[in-house]
């Protein structure tokens, strides 16, 4: 049985979506898959419950029948860190207990897929980071990194060193055009000088960069005001807080964007209904816009979406999707397994059925 531990160099790099991606390809192999997320970082309340969102996505998507305590025998709240800094919590038979979780789990399993909890420094406050829970479980680690510039390679040479030997190799994630040939050309065989294997370098997609209005709408629990199409995709929020013939030459300098401003703001709106760059218009504070100005965005296609809360937690709550890389989904999952199938050595990831061994 093998054993994969899939980790980070810091938050919201698709490390979710590759663990899933690669469950999904070992079980088109034939392979019986198992996967555990020893510590819930994800959290939402669930029938009373404070529950990782990933696992639940996992049970659906692999098609699983383990309970949810042994997929996350771990809720890494900030209550339950706050109790940890007061020695509330002992390291030694959390360790146990994900332990005895992982064997059941992985029992008659072929390969067992073992999710990180956000960079792989988490955890660290009981002694259980990602590279020590990948000796607790003998698994390889996969390390997922983003790479937008060469700085960005002190993080992954760091993460290298404190998983050590049981490296598997480093997963470059959502890599941009502009830097796409200087990573495969120059980075790539720097790593490998230095004894590290890049197992791949996928192709930022714009379907898994933003998140479609549609998709915003329902995130934010927010009223579609206008009857044009919402499945565009944005990838960037603006804040309208200035004059309006300041935010018209804002705008205008933008691309797939947002723009969040208070519903009684008219000036604001008109000028983002101007910038072509602007996908759609979030009203807050629960104030409806004058009727010209939802006239003129139905002109223009530009959804008009309309939520009760303040701006600044719309902001919050908004960029955070961003961050995620877009809402966790069966398509996005899909998409993922396309790129790691096309741009990556799944070979050196996923063992054959044993029947082709």
């Amino acid at each position: 049985m093998n054993t994969l531990l899939v980790t980070s160099t810091q938050d919201s790099t698709g490390k979710t979506a590759v663990t899933l991606a690669l469950g999904l390809l070992a079980q088109e192999r034939g392979l019986d898959v198992g996967y555990m997320k020893p510590k819930g970082t994800r959290l939402q309340s669930n029938v009373g419950k404070t529950l990782d969102q990933d696992p639940m996505l996992a049970r659906e998507l692999l098609d699983l029948d383990a309970e949810m305590h042994q997929m996350e025998p771990i809720v890494y709240s900030p209550t339950f860190v706050q109790g940890a800094i007061r020695g509330q919590e002992d390291g030694d038979e959390l360790a146990e207990i994900v332990r005895e979780n992982y064997d059941q789990l992985s029992a008659d399993k072929d390969l067992m897929l073992v999710e990180g909890a956000g960079r792989y420094t988490t955890g660290g406050i009981i002694d259980l980071t990602d590279p020590e829970m990948a000796g607790l479980l003998d698994a390889q680690v996969l390390l997922v990194a983003d790479y937008t510039q060469p700085g960005d390679i002190d993080e992954v040479l760091a993460a290298a060193d404190d998983i050590g030997d049981d490296l598997a190799g480093v997963l470059f994630n959502r890599v941009t055009d502009s830097v796409y040939d200087e990573l495969e050309t120059e980075v790539v065989p720097f790593l490998e000088q230095r004894g590290i294997d890049v197992l791949g370098v996928l192709p930022r997609k714009r379907e898994l960069a933003g998140v479609t209005v549609e998709g915003l709408a329902q995130e934010l629990g927010a009223e579609i005001a206008t009857n044009v199409p919402t499945d565009a995709f944005v990838e960037r929020f603006l804040v309208g807080a200035m004059s309006g013939d300041a935010a018209l030459r804002y705008f205008r300098r933008t691309k797939d964007a947002a723009v969040i401003t208070g519903g009684d703001r008219s000036e604001i709106h008109t000028a983002a209904l101007e910038a072509p760059g602007v996908k759609a218009l979030i009203l807050t504070g629960g104030h409806r816009p004058p009727a010209a100005v939802l006239g003129k965005a139905e002109e223009k296609g530009v959804p008009v979406l309309l939520v009760n809360a303040d701006t600044m937690s719309v902001v919050d709550r908004a960029e955070d999707l961003i961050r995620s890389g877009r809402t966790r989904d069966e398509e996005t999952v899909g998409l993922l397994r396309d790129l790691l199938f096309e741009h990556a050595d799944v070979d050196a990831l996923v063992p054959p059925a044993a029947d082709d061994e």
